[in-house]
């Protein structure tokens, strides 16, 4: 099969590319680099591009069977106008010009991502893909980049909207941001610690979204989150513990708010996240708790 892979320069991205090559595939990576050579491949093509903008690289998408949408700007730093703009615009003109892209009739299978923060701040409330959305900056994000990816239906293709929660792995993404805190001894729950924490195991994520691209009759949203919710505080102690570090340091809210402005309240959010939709087509997490995920992550390793 023909992928095509926006935001295939990064975390997600590298390792999608390296799992659909290993099973035999042929993929189109588009990034921002002006190079990439984490992948040396014969069937890896990488393009350099800023997808915002229409350009040759939308032909690529044309000639897709599947593509998987990754692009946008990342979340975690604090926020300025300017940078709110750029996080909007990087999903969802991207997303437009994808959907542009394709012709009619086209028979391709569009996987776009999406995420939990299109739900909201929810407090205890269990949050299945019918949850309403919420009210947000990251929630009107979600709303209007889901409602981008639909438009590629108009033209044929199957559309998937792939909510992800925080992505765990090893080697980047959330987790190469919090363990120098935690090997540093300094590591804690974030605010109170109660809210709760939508998070998934790259290696689930990843073969989550190669199930959904052989399922024919998948549409719709579904939630990339494991099966087991846990709070914020609790996963900050199984961390600690894996790592044989105390995990005990909070980071007050009004400390967060002031480092991180806006920013902070994603971080507080409670998002009692369940992948309903995926359990129900059959789907089996390989980690579903987080003491499996976390153990597999960091091999009970300390820095020296």
């Amino acid at each position: 099969m023909n992928i095509f892979i926006t935001g295939g320069s990064g975390y997600v991205g590298t390792a999608l590319s390296r799992h659909f090559l290993d099973n035999g595939h042929r993929v189109t990576a588009v990034g921002t680099r002006p190079s990439f050579d984490a992948i040396r491949h014969e069937a890896f093509h990488y393009l350099s591009a800023d997808t915002s903008q229409p350009g040759d690289w939308q032909a690529h998408a044309a000639d897709a069977e599947a593509i998987v949408n990754l692009a946008g700007k990342g979340i975690f730093k604090r926020w300025s106008r300017k940078y709110k703009a750029a996080i909007y615009d990087s999903r969802i003109l991207t997303t437009r010009h994808i959907a542009e892209a394709l012709p009619a009739g086209t028979a391709t299978v569009f996987l776009s991502t999406s995420a939990v923060g299109y739900y909201g701040s929810r407090g205890e409330e269990t949050l299945s893909e019918s949850a309403s959305p919420g009210e947000d900056f990251l929630a009107h994000v979600g709303r209007d980049w889901e409602t981008a990816a639909n438009e590629a239906a108009k033209k044929g293709a199957r559309v998937v909207l792939a909510r992800f929660g925080v992505v765990l792995g090893a080697g980047g993404g959330a987790m190469a941001k919090m363990l120098p805190a935690f090997r540093s001894g300094l590591g804690g729950p974030i605010g109170n610690g109660r809210q709760w924490f939508p998070w998934i195991h790259l290696t689930d994520l990843i073969r989550g979204m190669d199930f959904l691209l052989n399922q024919p009759d998948a549409t719709g949203p579904y939630n990339f989150c494991a099966p087991e919710p846990v709070r914020q505080g609790d996963f900050a102690r199984h961390l600690g513990r894996q790592l044989s570090r105390p995990a005990f340091f909070p980071a007050p809210a009004t400390m967060m708010r002031l480092m991180l402005g806006e920013f902070a309240n994603t971080l507080l959010a409670s998002q009692r996240v369940i992948p309903e939709r995926l359990q129900q087509a059959g789907f089996t997490f390989q980690y579903p708790t987080v003491e499996s995920a976390v153990s597999d992550i960091v091999g009970g390793s300390v820095a020296g």
